[in-house]
Parts: C-alpha cells; structure tokens; sequence
C-alpha cells in the first residue's frame, strides 16, 4: 500500500480517540529528523474512552499494524505508511493515522 512513511512524531489514534505510540522505534531510517516505524513494532495505547465490561470490550491496549510498505524495508521489515492498517487488542478496533510527514512517500 503506497503513502507517506509513518515516523516517531506521527499522531496515531485509536477508534476512541486514545494515544497510540510505537514501542521498537526503527532508527536506520529516519525522516524530519525522527525515526521510522516497521511493520513488527507493537503499539500501545493510552486514553482509550471505550468503557470496559460489561458495558464494552474497553479500552484499547495494545495494537499491532497488518499491512506495511511491500517495495521499502529496512532491516529486512517493511515499514509502516499511512495507508497501514492496525487492531488493536482487545477491542478489534482499527488504529488511525492522523497526521504524519508528507516528504518520504513509500510502497
């Protein structure tokens, strides 16, 4: 899936607006001076408003990204764009790329 690489300062949500941050950061590939993300790096999330049970199946925890770059790795890892798609865990939810950099595109 082509896009813009998806890099450490990027905002990425979950369904219910909570704060979703790379864990494993890959710093071979950098862009606007931060680093990457590869498609492996688990996410995790905070501030997640889902209630828990029995009310819902909240919050999100963690989320793990499915589909990355197919032509661009690093380290052997495709890294994630903003077209990737992620659930998160528990809820099986999507993650949402807001916003990231718009000058390295990737497929």
């Amino acid at each position: 899936m082509p896009g813009f690489l998806v890099h450490v300062g990027a905002t990425v949500l979950c369904s219910h607006a909570g704060q979703a941050t790379p864990t494993v950061p890959n710093p071979r590939v950098t862009v606007n001076g931060m680093p990457t993300v590869a498609l492996s790096s688990p996410y995790v999330v905070a501030g997640c408003v889902l209630p828990p049970p029995p009310g819902a199946n909240g919050p999100c925890v963690t989320a793990q990204f499915l589909v990355g770059t197919t032509r661009v790795l690093s380290n052997g890892q495709p890294l994630l764009v903003q077209s990737s798609q992620a659930i998160c865990a528990p809820t099986g939810t999507p993650l949402l790329i807001v916003m990231t950099q718009t000058r390295v595109f990737a497929t």
